[in-house]
């Protein structure tokens, strides 16, 4: 989610000397990942894809919104873990430097994913050869009728393995984001939606407000949308709970009553608008957590697309919506370029007054029938990330059209607040859907709820950072928190 940072130019500079890493450290890091390649199992970083383009199965693309510098990051990854597997990821920052923690977690939280799976797999080809026994010798005393079981149990120790994958990775990313000294994550964060693919199985890790939404063929052979993931806002019962049990306090501002969001227990800050995001450390003591959702879904031949997309496109789309815009699409490599451009138009015509937020989409299509309407001016330039992606010590402030380039004016029409500012929900339909989906919660030692963590003051910032200033809909953080001296110690 994009905010409105607001903080005065000498601050900015003193903030980027500390936090942007250079391009010294960028050297490393590649060095980095040239080592993990080699030692690691030797991921294919040629099919990583994270800037506007298309591949075989999938597109992305991204549009900067009016609030400052794009913070949303996006990736696909094919050949992920083998010829059959795919990772493809939405990464929402929110924050002063939420643009560097997504891009951050979009650079690592796959590797970790790879790491972890590889060594998860070796014990899970151990119970196989200790089941495959037992069921010889069922077979042999007892009727034929085991394939169901059989197929049943290898479905649970499958997605038991990626559980704990996804538990593991999301973990130590977050612990990496707290230690690393180029970023400031104290009040900066991002949500993360990934989906691996593997086979016909679709194995889904979330937190925080991004969205995942499956495009099915109903049985009239019109689209419908299935909602893979929960928003993980404040106002879910079960998270507000779990805050409020830490101290934090949930309440939503006068203005936008709709939108509760999470507060420090003795300073009404940061307010952030959701309930787990990676970073946000000001808040991690406090019941906000980096634990995600995890789910699986068994493919069929009626499923067609999934769609991964930031809020900026849910605020102003339905998943009934989005699934009829990308079936729609001139061409599938075109879809989400399409989704993104209908969500803007929305945009200005429903919230005229308002800065539009990021948006990024990835249209991920499960029948891999991309290749006869690829064309050359279509296929990405940049799926060979490591070339191309631009070094994290230089961020442009400037805004500029995403089609035609050129600057954007920045100043506003000044104009009435809104008063109703949330987040499309599904509709009663598509919830009922979020049924079906195998939801399983952390284990009891990864539950515990709250970290026992000691807030550091935030350094560089003597003045309040407001998300709300201008006219605004739902920003992830409203401002950030002033430490007095005292607490700093």
């Amino acid at each position: 989610m994009g905010s409105c940072a607001s903080v005065n130019k000498k601050a900015n500079e003193e903030q980027d000397s500390s936090c942007m890493p250079t391009l010294r450290w960028r050297k490393r890091h590649l060095e980095a990942l040239n080592y993990y390649s080699a030692e690691d199992g030797d991921p294919n970083f040629s099919k990583r894809m994270c800037s506007n383009g298309a591949s075989k199965v999938a597109c992305v693309f991204t549009q900067q919104g009016r609030k400052g510098v794009n913070q949303d990051a996006m990736v696909v990854w094919e050949d992920f873990l083998s010829d059959d597997t795919i990772f493809c990821g939405i990464f929402d920052g929110h924050g002063p430097y939420g643009h560097l923690v997504a891009r951050k977690v979009r650079d690592s939280l796959p590797m970790k994913l790879h790491s972890y799976w590889q060594s998860f797999k070796d014990k899970t080809n151990d119970n196989n050869d200790t089941d495959r026994n037992h069921y010889k010798k069922k077979a042999r005393n007892g009727p034929n009728d085991l394939d169901g079981e059989i197929s049943s149990a290898k479905e649970s120790r499958l997605f038991s393995a990626w559980k704990e994958t996804y538990l593991k990775a999301y973990k130590v990313m977050d612990k990496e984001l707290r230690s690393n000294s180029t970023v400031d994550c104290f009040c900066s964060g991002s949500t993360a939606v990934s989906v691996v693919k593997q086979g016909q199985y679709l194995f889904i890790g979330n937190i925080g407000d991004s969205r995942a939404v499956l495009g099915t063929k109903a049985a009239d052979d019109s689209i419908s949308a299935i909602q893979l993931t929960v928003d993980l806002k404040p106002n879910l019962p079960r998270e507000a709970e779990r805050i409020q049990r830490c101290r934090g306090r949930v309440f939503a501002l006068q203005d936008e009553p709709e939108v509760h969001r999470v507060w420090l227990p003795y300073d009404d800050a940061p307010g952030l608008a959701m309930a787990r995001a990676f970073g946000d450390f000001c808040l991690k003591e406090y019941g906000v957590i980096a634990i995600p959702e995890v789910s699986y879904r068994l493919l069929t031949e009626r499923d067609q697309f999934v769609v991964l997309a930031s809020d900026g496109v849910w605020d102003v789309l339905s998943n009934e919506e989005v699934v009829h815009i990308v079936s729609s699409a001139p061409t599938r490599s075109l879809a989400a370029r399409t989704l993104v451009e209908s969500a803007v138009r929305e945009w200005r015509f429903k919230y005229p007054t308002s800065k539009m937020d990021d948006c990024a989409v990835v249209c991920l299509y499960l029948d891999t029938k991309m290749d006869a309407q690829l064309g050359p001016e279509n296929i990405s330039t940049s799926s060979n990330v490591i070339d191309q992606m631009e070094p994290f010590g230089v961020v442009s402030n400037e805004l500029k059209d995403t089609f035609s380039g050129q600057k954007i004016d920045q100043k506003e029409e000044e104009g009435p607040l809104l008063q109703r500012l949330f987040t499309l929900r599904a509709t009663d339909a598509s919830q009922s859907c979020l049924q079906s989906i195998v939801i399983l919660e952390p284990s009891k030692e990864l539950k515990d709820g709250c970290e026992e963590n000691v807030l550091e003051p935030l350094d560089a910032i003597d003045q309040n950072w407001s998300g709300l200033e201008g006219v605004t809909r739902v920003n992830s953080l409203v401002h950030l928190p002033r430490f007095p001296e005292e607490k700093s110690l």
